[in-house]
């Protein structure tokens, strides 16, 4: 479990550095984005090692048909807002955070059919870490809309989360984790 710790804590620190000390990662420079990526990197292997080597220890929920039907649903939805922050889509003008929205519907997701410890540690951290970034963003920098897109752009956004979303279930199956009910 300290790997996947380490990993949380790797992950944060890397992503937050730029929110609380803004000044000294500008004085990094170009520099300071192969590091960040470097360290997010480095959190993402530690909490996979992590996970994977977890003992499963306390278990205070377990899949049910409900919540994995509703799992499913939100795992689409956050497949999508990953593709509407890349895409800049229509929804990208209602929601700021598209992609940090994503990362939460993927944690509370997750938490619906994972009730063991490991996953309470992994993806409630996620879900902490991406609520405090949205909190540390919206406080320190003013929004703007982007400008409006046309509607290819909506479609071919569709058309990736429905693609990205079955290679995420096809690997989940692969490595043991069925995602359907």
């Amino acid at each position: 479990m300290i790997y996947l710790i380490l990993g949380l804590l790797l992950w944060s620190g890397a992503h937050l550095f730029k929110r609380v000390l803004p000044q000294q990662r500008a004085a990094m420079g170009d520099a300071g984005k192969g590091l960040v990526a470097l360290l997010a990197l480095g959190g993402i292997v530690l909490m996979v090692v992590g996970y994977r080597s977890a003992d499963v220890g306390t278990v205070f929920w377990g899949r049910h048909p409900a919540t994995v039907g509703i799992a499913d649903l939100l795992m689409l939805l956050a497949v999508y807002l990953f593709a509407v922050s890349g895409m800049k889509t229509r929804l990208a003008r209602t929601i700021r955070h598209p992609m940090l929205t994503g990362v939460k519907t993927w944690a509370v997701a997750h938490l619906l059919v994972n009730g063991d410890a490991p996953s309470l540690v992994l993806f409630g951290g996620l879900l902490a870490w991406a609520v405090a970034e949205v909190i540390i963003i919206n406080r320190s920098q003013p929004w703007s809309r982007p400008a409006p897109v046309p509607m290819r752009k909506e479609i071919i956004a569709i058309i990736a989360t429905l693609v990205v979303y079955g290679l995420i279930a096809w690997v989940h199956t692969l490595l043991g984790y069925y995602p359907f009910g």
